[in-house]
């Protein structure tokens, strides 16, 4: 207490000179118009600044909500727009029919969040925040705003982990959009950016910057979904065949909202896959 009272008494002055200061600028404010227009502004940028912060900060979680809103509505959209070419194909596939056979809708979607990922390792992987609980299941394509990122190989009530595209054990049927031609595309590690599609047979005509899709050989991914772009053809191990390096159509490193493609027919499939491998054992 005497250590603070004598730093009071050796400053004094300063204390004072201080108040008089204190004293001398409020008078001044209230008492001239230009002056308060001044503080007023300051004042009024500081608060600006620290809303304006806050706002970002609040923003950025309405964002994220209207986000995933608009992820939802997506799914649906792309959902529709699957339907409509499967119905289109049928269409031409009847052309020659009187009565055309009625088209049942094939897949739907899950909306689904990102929550972990890695892209550094040759086995990379991802998870998502929809799980059993919201009709996840192991064997499900996954997939962005701009293409194929991987399948489903883990479900859990209310997370589900993804195998990533880019991962060196897949493989997944593709081939150069509006052709036959169908092959197999793969990552080989490294770039993210990069992958590889092989056994393209050597008669097909192709150009770079043909996109390759998906050829819809498998109940993950419906046909003609974008996974890249041919770059150029690179040395192939096989004569009969091309390998094109292919520049991935999505970010692997900035994805955050995902859709899990749900096959309406997969068990039907299925079962009449293993009842073919059961005929052919009895045999």
């Amino acid at each position: 207490m005497n250590n603070l009272l004598n730093f009071i008494l050796k400053y004094s002055k300063w204390f004072v000179f201080t108040i008089y200061v204190l004293i001398s600028i409020v008078l001044l404010v209230v008492n001239n118009n230009y002056q308060q227009s001044i503080y007023m502004t300051s004042a009024n940028a500081v608060t600006g600044s620290v809303y304006s912060g806050w706002s970002s900060v609040t923003g950025y979680f309405h964002l994220h909500s209207i986000n995933e809103s608009l992820q939802h509505r997506n799914a649906m959209l792309q959902n529709e727009v699957l339907n409509l070419q499967s119905q289109l194909r049928e269409l031409r596939a009847a052309a020659g029919d009187s009565v055309p056979t009625p088209t049942v809708e094939r897949f739907d979607y899950i909306a689904a969040g990102v929550i972990n990922n890695n892209t550094r390792h040759p086995k990379n992987f991802f998870t998502i925040n929809k799980g059993l609980n919201d009709g996840v299941r192991t064997g499900m394509g996954v997939v962005d705003q701009n293409g194929v990122v991987g399948i489903v190989n883990v479900a859990g009530k209310h997370m589900a982990r993804v195998i990533s595209l880019l991962n060196e054990t897949q493989h997944f049927s593709v081939k150069i959009k509006d052709t036959p031609f169908v092959g197999s595309l793969s990552w080989k590690g490294r770039n993210p950016e990069i992958g590889y599609v092989e056994e393209i047979p050597r008669h097909a005509r192709y150009s770079p910057g043909d996109t390759i899709v998906t050829s819809g050989y498998s109940t993950a991914f419906p046909e003609g979904i974008p996974v890249g772009v041919i770059l150029n053809r690179v040395h192939s191990r096989d004569d009969s065949f091309f390998t094109f390096k292919v520049k991935l159509t999505s970010d692997f490193r900035t994805i955050n909202s995902v859709r899990v493609i749900r096959d309406i027919y997969k068990n039907e499939i299925d079962s009449l896959a293993a009842f073919d491998v059961v005929t052919s054992e009895d045999k």
